[in-house]
């Protein structure tokens, strides 16, 4: 596919840049199929380690464009739905990626770009982030990023933010849940290079699989839960990447992974 509204740069710590800064990184349907085939893309590649959302211009993403919604609202039922799905299928493709999701935000993060964020594994926003679940003042609801926000926010804090369509700020967000950091625009990228440099310190193998078993633990019963965690670590532990990292430990060594982190860039 050809990327008119986003941009890759590719590589083990791939970064994915939202490219419509004239429309405040609104999405349509186009940056919707975009973003899912790239990260699709971006998860078949076995040497991932990180992928990295940033946006071009001084806000994150105003949510969807409403142009589209317009016309998609205009749509006969059925293709109305469909159309609808592409925001599922995004949201779906990053929550999947095998590799860790880390979001750089600032500026203005509104509705669908709320809905992105919630599915990345880390964000660094910006201090002066401003953000808001904006639908119900455009007569609409966030019904489809509720799938991904309704877990990391609670529906008590959902119930306030949907029904009042209030801005907040970065230190509120942080503290729903929705970002994990808050830094100055001089500190945000030093923080990005902290976590990166942290993640790329562990085995890669280990932290896909430390996610891929986050994922899963929210639907699974107990017993299902015991026996995921049992089979993982005994596999893991076996396994030459667990061996590595065991003796590295013991005689007191870098692993074999951290030549290759060293050298990144």
């Amino acid at each position: 596919m050809d990327y008119r509204h986003i941009v890759l740069k590719d590589g083990p710590v791939a970064t994915v840049i939202l490219n419509r800064p004239e429309l405040r990184n609104a999405m349509d349907d186009q940056t919707l199929r975009e973003l899912s085939d790239v990260f699709r893309r971006l998860g078949k590649a076995p040497d991932l380690r990180a992928v990295v959302v940033r946006a071009e211009g001084k806000d994150f993403c105003a949510g969807a464009d409403i142009n589209w919604m317009r016309r998609a609202g205009r749509m006969p039922s059925a293709k109305s739905r469909k159309d609808a799905a592409l925001l599922v299928d995004m949201c779906h493709a990053v929550d999947a990626c095998p590799a860790p999701v880390i979001t750089v935000a600032r500026g203005g993060i509104y509705g669908g770009g709320l809905g992105l964020i919630s599915v990345c594994d880390i964000v660094i926003a910006e201090t002066c982030s401003k953000m808001c679940f904006s639908e119900c003042r455009l007569g609409i609801v966030p019904a489809v990023i509720s799938c991904f926000v309704i877990p990391k926010i609670g529906e008590a804090q959902a119930r306030r933010y949907y029904l009042t369509a209030e801005v907040f700020n970065a230190e509120t967000a942080l503290r729903l849940g929705i970002v994990h950091e808050v830094a100055e625009e001089s500190e945000i990228e030093s923080r990005l290079e902290h976590v990166l440099d942290n993640i790329l310190r562990n085995g890669p193998q280990a932290v896909r699989e430390a996610k891929a078993m986050l994922r899963k633990f929210p639907g699974l019963a107990f017993e299902k839960r015991v026996k995921r965690v049992l089979d993982t670590l005994t596999r893991l532990r076996a396994s030459p990447e667990g061996q590595e990292g065991l003796s590295a430990f013991l005689e007191k060594r870098p692993p074999s992974w951290a030549a290759k982190e060293s050298s990144r860039g």
